[in-house]
């Protein structure tokens, strides 16, 4: 297996495309982020962690209640805004490149491409086709007609 080295220039990103891949991937990452604060609340409560913060604050005179459909709300809430912001702004920097591409000529990559060595079979031999007039396939100066290649058996 051979490999070589092959450059390839990116000079446009569609925008509609880097469109519907971030929606796609902002609203998996918008869901991980919900989760694993949905996750780290949970434990939290089952370890009395807000009970103590709110003992301590109350010490201060500072109230503070552990409302945890309201900081879900919240959380749930920022996600959508940042999903939806990140969205907008990888569309943007899409058509932004595209701008920018057409003056400076896109980003050069170096790839290194792998081809295989496939054993080839015998190759076939040409041989001129006999044109029609011709005895022997000498031609004459009378026939117009081009000489073909026919493979040989």
């Amino acid at each position: 297996m051979a490999v070589r080295r092959v450059r390839r220039v990116v000079r446009k990103f569609d925008p509609w495309t880097v469109l519907k891949v971030s929606v796609v991937l902002n609203a998996i990452g918008g869901l991980i982020f919900v989760l694993g604060i949905w996750v780290t609340w949970s434990l939290a409560i089952q370890r009395g962690i807000p009970d103590k913060i709110s003992e301590i604050l109350a010490d201060f005179s500072i109230a503070f209640t552990a409302d945890g459909e309201l900081y879900f709300r919240v959380v749930v809430f920022s996600a959508i805004v940042l999903a939806v912001a990140a969205t907008g702004m990888m569309t943007l920097g899409a058509v932004l490149y595209n701008l920018i591409s057409d003056m400076v000529g896109g980003v050069e990559v170096i790839v290194l491409e792998e081809t295989y060595n496939v054993p080839q079979s015998q190759p076939v031999r040409m041989r001129p086709a006999v044109p029609a007039g011709s005895v022997n396939g000498a031609g004459d100066d009378v026939d117009t007609e081009p000489v073909r290649m026919i493979p040989e058996r």
